[in-house]
């Protein structure tokens, strides 16, 4: 036991020192990841409002191909990416592989059925009475929409949380599409698997708490935002 209580006292030195490779894998995790972010809610809340509060005549194979998107494992989306992406793929001019924009593309394929599918079940949740009160009070469609999205608002954060959640600890894209380049794409996830397998626990346990406390943050935020 003593290796981990050493390598917590050597992460927390790390960090505090200022460790350009520990800040490095951080400063790419937080690029990429806020990309995918960004992309997969502007993208996932109207697709998953949609899907949630409209009646159409494909909505159940809509819904469970949404459902079946949750399970794809990380290590699929990423070889997906990268053959579109390679030299070889319809996308190969466009120089993504073994970028940071490389990984958030993937990263958003594997965060935008999270946001979809639970943005549709908050919606799903609402109170259904709320539609004829609007419609009542003389609402327009417009207001209408907006009106029923404020009410599911605390789902649509959960749904974004959930997604960040999976984004930033997700192992697979990052190490296929990015390929684990240091400087330049390694991530706190790939970060940590290559320094524990090189038996540099130190490095691995300061950017497990880096990415602990990010987490912690996204909550914190979270709570306050539930207060207000």
């Amino acid at each position: 036991m003593d290796f981990i209580l050493a390598g917590f006292i050597e992460a927390i030195h790390l960090l505090f020192s200022g460790d350009a490779q520990t800040w490095s894998a951080v400063a790419a995790t937080v690029n990429a990841s806020t990309g995918s972010m960004v992309a997969s809610l502007v993208i996932g809340i109207p697709a998953g409002f949609l899907l949630g509060y409209f009646d159409f005549p494909i909505k159940r194979q809509v819904r469970l191909l949404v459902d079946t998107a949750l399970a794809l494992p990380t290590v699929f989306i990423g070889l997906m990416v990268y053959a579109f992406i390679s030299q070889r793929g319809p996308l190969g001019s466009l120089g993504l592989l073994f970028t940071l924009r490389g990984i958030a593309i993937g990263q958003t394929f594997l965060a935008l059925p999270v946001v979809i599918a639970l943005s549709a079940t908050a919606v799903e949740s609402m109170d259904r009475h709320l539609r004829t009160l609007l419609i009542s009070l003389g609402a327009s469609r417009t207001q209408l929409l907006l009106s029923s999205l404020w009410e599911v608002r605390y789902g649509v954060l959960a749904a974004g949380l959930t997604a960040y959640g999976r984004v930033m600890t997700e192992v697979g894209i990052s190490m296929m599409v990015g390929g684990n380049i240091k400087w330049h794409t390694r991530t706190i996830t790939t970060a940590i698997a290559l320094e524990t397998g090189k038996g540099m626990f130190a490095t691995g346990i300061a950017l497990g708490v880096v990415l602990i406390t990010i987490a912690f943050g996204v909550n914190v935020c979270l709570s306050f935002l539930r207060k207000k």
